[in-house]
């Protein structure tokens, strides 16, 4: 519920302050995955998940299952084989997930290195969310923190070469086995 703050214009000596209520406890997490493919247009996908309270012991983060269900929708609605490109979050390497990837012949699956952020371009992606849909804003109730999430990840998706510029950020391109053969 706290947003990022950024600069912003104001008369001299007259700082813009904006008085923000209480800091909620609520706790939001959202999977992404950027889907890039020679010759067609990138994409996002994503899913926003909303957490229980977790001072009730709830968990505060995605689960195995989570991400193995964001995978199925992902290969659904891209009708293609995965590789996936993944860091070393420590739910990524759950052995649950783990077999669930092996047991499925469409998806392929790569580690990054141990910390290396630069490489990953959903990283970039977040940057992005956080530097324009949720700067300087003072959100007034959960229910409005996820809708300009929401909002603010349908812009990027209708972007594609905000998506393309991501991956350039990293260093990383995309190659075809007809590249790599020669």
């Amino acid at each position: 519920m706290t947003p990022p703050t950024t600069r912003t214009w104001a008369r001299r000596g007259h700082t813009p302050l904006i008085r923000v209520r209480g800091r909620s406890q609520r706790r939001f997490s959202i999977a992404a995955l950027a889907c890039y493919k020679p010759g067609e247009r990138s994409r996002l996908i994503y899913r926003p998940k909303r957490h229980a309270d977790h001072k009730r012991g709830g968990r505060r983060s995605f689960t195995w299952t989570d991400y193995r269900d964001l995978l199925v929708a992902a290969h659904q609605q891209l009708g293609a084989p995965i590789v996936l490109v993944w860091d070393n979050l420590n739910v990524h390497k759950d052995a649950r997930l783990r077999a669930f990837i092996d047991a499925h012949d469409w998806i392929t699956c790569y580690f990054l290195p141990a910390y290396a952020p630069d490489l990953n371009p959903v990283e970039g992606l977040w940057s992005l969310l956080r530097r324009s849909s949720q700067a300087n804003t003072a959100f007034t109730d959960p229910d409005h923190l996820m809708r300009t999430l929401r909002h603010g990840l349908r812009q990027i998706q209708y972007r594609s070469n905000l998506i393309d510029g991501c991956l350039t950020e990293t260093g990383l391109t995309l190659t075809t086995s007809h590249q790599q053969a020669q």
